[in-house]
């Protein structure tokens, strides 16, 4: 699939590059090109922990590419919840750091999730930046097609110029989340596998199951299991269809507010206005015990 099967039609085709035009653009200055990976490992079913990936970075990535680690570098480290979102001028020092500056165009991917590069566009978002676009397919796509690799551990842009501008639009709460219960106009979603919505397994962050009244889109099901390519603009659509969300302010959540853009990031390109991220997730939700949730 090419990443015309996915923006044929789409208000926001911008939001996806594929292989080909960055293979062609890397030498363009105001090309920034980011690997965003980390790894969720888990061992004898105690609760997953997210490690930066630097070291597969530095035996392989694309050329020019520096890495993130979202943990460490674009996320609050003094909340007991992982990912969450960090203060606008850690943020932009961050920003300003990899050289990222106003003029700039972004290109986010990831060597295994393709949800770390679009948490990463997300973040950027909300902070107000425009330019940001993740690569379809990922690494493993570039890597597959034979594409030029570089190995180190990267090499560093000037600093860049960066201001922040929150846009609390794009931001949910347990507040906003909790009066969204049973509220027509509001359809919140999950995007964990249906067994992990369905409290059978999987559950890592207190009670199973899934926040009271959501849906189920699950992030995995809007990428090519073959290529991780998205799937076809008709098929994405397909995936949300069944929710009638047009006229609906959406927020979408997961474990830890990672997956969960994945969806954010797809409605957006599929010209959704009204899409919020549930930053703490169940990470929050579940282990507060006064917060609903169901099971089945």
């Amino acid at each position: 699939m090419s990443k015309d099967d996915c923006t044929i039609g789409v208000p926001h085709p911008d939001l996806l590059v594929s292989t080909e035009w960055l293979d062609a653009n890397l030498s363009d200055p105001a090309v920034f090109v980011f690997d965003c990976t980390s790894l969720s490992v888990r061992k004898d079913g105690a609760p997953y922990r997210n490690e930066a990936t630097s070291a597969v970075f530095a035996a392989g990535h694309i050329p020019g590419a520096q890495y993130i680690d979202i943990q460490k570098d674009l996320s609050d480290n003094t909340h007991h919840c992982r990912f969450m979102l960090p203060r606008a001028e850690d943020f932009a020092a961050s920003m300003e750091r990899l050289g990222v500056h106003p003029n700039a165009r972004v290109v986010l991917y990831s060597t295994e999730d393709p949800w770390w590069a679009t948490r990463v566009w997300w973040l950027l978002r909300f902070f107000g930046f425009d330019y940001a676009a993740v690569l379809d397919g990922g690494f493993l796509k570039w890597k597959r097609e034979g594409r030029r690799i570089e190995t180190g551990f990267g090499h560093p842009r000037p600093k860049g110029a960066f201001i922040p501008r929150q846009r609390m639009e794009l931001f949910a709460d347990r507040r906003i989340v909790a009066a969204a219960i049973g509220d027509p106009a509001v359809c919140t979603i999950s995007a964990r596998a249906p067994s992990h919505f369905a409290g059978r397994d999987g559950n890592d962050y207190g009670r199973p199951g899934r926040i009271a009244g959501s849906q189920n889109v699950p992030a995995a099901a809007l990428f090519d299991s073959e290529s991780g390519t998205f799937l076809p603009s008709d098929r994405l659509r397909a995936k949300f269809a069944h929710l009638a969300l047009e006229g609906k302010r959406v927020i979408v959540y997961c474990g830890q507010g990672v997956a969960a853009s994945a969806d954010a990031f797809v409605l957006t390109m599929l010209g959704h206005p009204d899409v919020l991220l549930y930053d703490a997730s169940l990470s929050e939700w579940a282990a507060a015990a006064d917060l609903p949730m169901e099971v089945g």
